[in-house]
């Protein structure tokens, strides 16, 4: 059996039970409750109905941009062409290459958090994908990161550009902002993220698209939003 740390064996005392909470007042908590050194992150968690009446199970794939960023600090590496490796430098990816790029990636030996691509060097990464595709950095057009903008898309991603993607059960998840944020701003980001989410429901699906939410902190406990 796991043994649970005197910390959060505190914060399990704060748990609600009983109670629907409004997402403010669970933010309020989530924000209280984190006490740890470090700036933890304020996380969103979703399940969302997949039923379609037809064609199969629902797959919810896209990105959301946070209006207060998410505060999470990402390693930007751009593969591009030479004659756009100016700009790339300039946009503030940490990483810029073309061929050798190619090359560090193929070793396997690599440190970035995103990976943009540029379209006319898509063909030379494809074979790579066994490569990127597990930990998540296949560049995808629908994601913002295969673009001929190289200076759009790395901007988007510093200023809280966030991947979505449902598992086979339907949960999704996202952080929302970090612990320092105000409780307006985190508030903000969620009510933007359910709305986005909810823009994506297809015709397809009948009833309630969105069945439950939680809200929770890197190391705290998750609290179910129970009202609005």
């Amino acid at each position: 059996m796991k043994k649970r740390s005197k910390r959060y064996k505190s914060l399990l005392k704060s748990v609600v039970k009983d109670k629907k909470l409004a997402a403010k007042d669970i933010l309020d908590l989530v924000k209280k409750n984190s006490n740890t050194k470090f700036d933890e992150s304020v996380d969103i968690s979703l399940r969302i109905n997949l039923k379609q009446s037809k064609g199969g199970d629902f797959s919810l794939r896209t990105t959301i941009k946070l209006p207060n960023g998410s505060g999470k600090k990402e390693k930007i590496a751009v593969l591009c062409e030479p004659d756009k490796i100016t700009e790339a430098k300039k946009s503030g990816a940490e990483i810029v290459g073309s061929d050798d790029l190619i090359e560090t990636i193929a070793s396997g030996k690599f440190n970035f958090s995103k990976l943009i691509c540029t379209p006319s060097m898509m063909g030379k990464i494809g074979k790579h994908g066994k490569v990127l595709g597990p930990k998540g950095l296949m560049p995808n057009p629908k994601l913002g990161t295969v673009s001929n903008d190289i200076t759009k898309a790395v901007k988007d991603i510093k200023t809280g550009l966030v991947e979505i993607r449902n598992d086979k059960d339907g949960n999704l998840a996202s952080t929302i902002g970090r612990k320092s944020f105000s409780t307006d701003k985190l508030l903000e980001n969620y009510n933007h993220f359910l709305e986005s989410i909810k823009k994506e429901k297809p015709d397809t699906i009948k009833g309630e698209f969105i069945k439950n939410t939680f809200i929770t902190s890197t190391m705290g406990i998750s609290y179910k939003v129970g009202a609005k």
